[in-house]
């Protein structure tokens, strides 16, 4: 199984994403989406920051029982109840997907979401990956 992500110079600066991502090989990995529960329920942190690092780690964590690991991350969508809130915090949020997943960037959207599931969940992650 190979991942390959692919910007092309004629696209902006791709900053913590990839334009596109192509996969070769392998099995399909669908994961649902992930707030920042814990393990018995309960929503975890009240910031955007705090509650985006548990939503990856729940993905991650999915991911890994899954038998992968974050290099094997083709595509993931981040819901946000605040693009603005979302944007003001990148950097710190680039920060903890570097500590937790590496540098090697999916395919991502961010999609702002009048709320979700949960209703105090700040951010909610999804993702595809490809195992070898």
């Amino acid at each position: 199984m190979s991942l390959e992500r692919i910007n092309p110079g004629e696209l902006s600066p791709a900053t913590g994403f990839s334009h596109a991502v192509t996969a070769t090989g392998g099995t399909l990995v669908f994961l649902a989406g992930q707030t920042a529960l814990d393990a018995g329920g309960a929503l975890v942190g009240t910031s955007l920051t705090e509650q985006f690092e548990t939503a990856l780690t729940n993905l991650l964590d999915a991911l890994a029982a899954a038998g992968g690991a974050p290099a094997d991350l083709a595509r993931v969508t981040v819901y946000a109840t605040d693009v603005a809130d979302y944007r003001a915090n990148s950097r710190e949020l680039g920060r903890v997907w570097q500590r937790l997943a590496g540098r090697d960037y999916p395919a991502m959207a961010v999609v702002g979401v009048v709320r979700l599931w949960d209703e105090q969940a700040l951010v909610e992650l999804d993702g595809i990956a490809v195992l070898p």
